[in-house]
């Protein structure tokens, strides 16, 4: 494949295994700027982007997660997910929370948010980082710490958690998942 966008859209994986090492400023730069420049329903860009580089406030979100995810998901998921060796952001030393407002004030936010993120993803692959993007940490949000958190994280007001993407020098490979049958149609006149 010789078109360098389609060789990293076909490349990209999700990456749960980081290196300690923090990334550079500038890719950290160029990551938010992609999801900066991301296209969202009449021009809205409802999203507001937190990096935290702090390993101390990603565990402090985590154990959050935890204690949330654990009232919620089937046990045999809460054992695996509530085990104190677990980290929902894989000890990736750079996390970037995506916050936005809710549906009933922005109905295609959070949408416009998925759109973002896969952006800085594939600008992270770009840049031979590693990503993944986390839904899981919703959980944190839900519980007592909830409102502390959001002002922890710097979330506009009104907003609250709808993604967030770890990003870090990868510390594993992975090869490509199958594609499965049958997902795509196509209609001609």
């Amino acid at each position: 494949m010789q078109n360098p966008v389609l060789r990293v859209i076909h490349d990209r994986r999700s990456i749960r295994a980081y290196e300690k090492e923090q990334i550079s400023e500038e890719a950290l730069s160029e990551i938010l700027h992609a999801g900066l420049v991301a296209p969202s329903a009449r021009n809205t860009q409802p999203w507001h982007f937190t990096a935290v580089q702090d390993a101390e406030l990603t565990e402090r979100v985590n154990r959050a997660m935890q204690k949330e995810a654990e009232k919620v998901l089937p046990p045999d998921a809460a054992k695996s997910v509530c085990d104190p060796s677990y980290n929902v952001f894989y000890h990736a030393p750079t996390v970037i929370f995506v916050s936005c407002p809710p549906l009933v004030d922005m109905h295609y936010a959070q949408t416009d948010v998925g759109i973002a993120i896969q952006s800085m993803a594939l600008a992270a692959h770009a840049l031979g980082l590693g990503s993944v993007i986390l839904g899981m940490p919703r959980f944190a949000f839900l519980g007592e710490e909830a409102e502390a958190l959001r002002k922890a994280l710097c979330f506009p007001e009104g907003y609250d958690f709808c993604l967030a993407l770890a990003v870090g020098i990868p510390a594993m490979g992975k090869d490509a998942h199958p594609l499965l049958e049958g997902r795509v149609t196509v209609l001609k006149g």
